[in-house]
């Protein structure tokens, strides 16, 4: 990688403002042990997380998606949303859908652009063995994931679904629920396993390439239409600018979460620079799309 590529600031930032969730995936890779030991709570406070946005948008960053955690769970999510897009930025949010209501998407139709439902599977038995359940026990079945579709449709989001792929899906059919849904993008990850984060059960969902390329295969019609987006572990390691709960830009390019120094003590451009994010594996992704 060229130095000057390396001084291209990635447009797009996540920022993982919740460590709490619901739901108990069992793959999940941001559990955010780390950032525990520095807020008890797994946040921080409403108006240092207000005062982050305003700087992350200050710094020049177009597009920034919320996400936990389950963000939703945020009583002041809907305040975030408001200054990231009064500041100028396009705004997404990514959840597992649970909460989304009638009355989180009227009160943010104006601010929120984007929608992003992690949908894993259709089938209750694979959610449940996975995790993907509210408290690990009620997941949201067929019928509800086709009104929550509906719901976001009603109010005119756009609309993205991430898909993780692991052993218990890797050979399931989403193509009922895409076909539904015609998302504008719909990320299908290889499941991440992150050193000292999902330690504990991930060899029970790890698959190789040969089994992701399989459920890309039996997807293939809508990587031809470029709605499917495929990312392996290496596409995804150091493309996403991320911020955790604490504050901290982090990245896991050596197969573990490694972390900047405070933004809000230090500044976002020194922070930023700390992590050497990879530009062209961003763009290698496809990170770069019509967003606005």
């Amino acid at each position: 990688m060229e130095t000057k590529e390396r001084n291209i600031i990635i447009p797009s930032v996540n920022y993982h403002l919740w460590e709490p969730c619901n739901m108990r995936c069992k793959f999940c890779f941001a559990p955010f042990y780390d950032a525990k030991k520095l807020l008890p709570k797994g946040h921080l406070p409403k108006e240092q997380s207000l005062q982050l946005v305003r700087e992350l948008a200050a710094f020049g960053f177009e597009k920034i998606t919320f996400a936990g955690g389950e963000p939703t769970l945020c009583p002041w999510i809907s305040e975030l949303i408001s200054e990231a897009k009064n500041y100028g930025m396009t705004t997404m949010i990514v959840t597992n859908g649970s909460r989304i209501n009638e009355a989180f998407l009227a009160e943010n139709k104006e601010s929120l652009d984007w929608i992003i439902i992690s949908i894993d599977s259709l089938a209750d038995e694979t959610n449940l063995k996975s995790g993907r359940a509210v408290t690990g026990k009620k997941m949201l079945t067929r019928k509800e994931h086709f009104t929550l579709i509906d719901r976001i449709r009603k109010y005119k989001y756009r609309l993205k679904i991430n898909t993780v792929i692991h052993q218990l899906n890797y050979k399931e059919s989403m193509s009922e629920v895409i076909a539904y849904a015609k998302p504008e993008r719909w990320k299908v990850f290889q499941v991440l396993p992150v050193k000292g984060e999902n330690d504990k059960h991930i060899d029970d969902f790890v698959i190789n390439d040969e089994m992701f390329s399989t459920f890309i295969s039996n997807h293939r019609q809508f990587q031809e239409e470029n709605i499917l987006i495929r990312e392996n572990n290496s596409e995804m390691k150091d493309s996403y600018v991320m911020v955790d709960p604490a504050g901290r830009f982090y990245n896991n390019k050596n197969g573990m979460q490694e972390y900047s120094q405070s933004i809000l003590n230090n500044g976002v451009e020194m922070t930023y620079r700390e992590m050497n994010y990879n530009y062209q594996n961003f763009i290698n992704r496809k990170g770069v799309y019509n967003w606005k």
